[in-house]
Formats: structure tokens, sequence, C-alpha cells
């Protein structure tokens, strides 16, 4: 069991105005995105990975692009991505939170040491 208290954690920095904390078991995983740097006049690069995700929105309007397809969405919305799909999103607002699930753990978001 793991327990995150956000009093404890320092966020990992992963692009200027993006911040993300996360915790895991063997096969799911949550990840927490806080992004700083919006509104954007278009969106980031698309990209995809072999994990199945679903995305809840926080905080924030965004616009969440899945297999080039634009879906408008904004606090309590939820959206499912399918492993191997291009996915990206355009900020909308200044500040937004995203909250992601993928099976299994991306190893890749792990700190070493």
């Amino acid at each position: 069991m793991t327990v995150v208290h956000w009093a404890d954690i320092t966020p990992e920095i992963i692009a200027p105005g993006r911040t993300r904390y996360l915790a895991h078991t063997d096969d799911l995983m949550v990840v927490v995105i806080d992004f700083e740097d919006g509104p954007h006049a278009e969106p980031d690069p698309p990209h995809d990975h072999p994990h199945q995700q679903i995305t809840y929105v926080a905080e924030g309007q965004l616009l969440f692009f899945v297999d080039g397809e634009p879906h408008a969405l904004g606090p309590g919305d939820l959206i499912t991505v399918p492993g191997g799909v291009p996915h990206t999103i355009q900020l909308r607002s200044r500040r937004a939170r995203l909250v992601d699930t993928f099976t299994p753990v991306r190893a890749e978001f792990l700190r070493s040491g």
C-alpha cells in the first residue's frame, strides 16, 4: 500500500509550466498533471502508447483530441483512450489539472533512484 500526501511530495517538472505526481500498484497507475502554461493556440504534438488511459478533468478547459477528433472537456468530464491510438490536448484555459489512469503501469514515468 502507498499513501501520497500532497504536503510531502515535490511534483516532477515535466516541461515549463507542467508538473506531475503519481501513485501506482503493480498493474495500475494514477498520474496528476498540473498545467500552468495555457491557453494554447494549437494542440500539443500527438503521441500514443500501448497503455489504456482514462483521463478525468479536475480543473480547466481543453480540447482533447483522440485519433484527430476534438472533444471539448471541462471540470468533471472523463475521456477514455485505447492503447495505441494517437491523442493530445490543447489547453483553452490558463490552468488545468488532469488525472490520468493507465494500465499497465507506464514504467517510463517512474523516477529512478
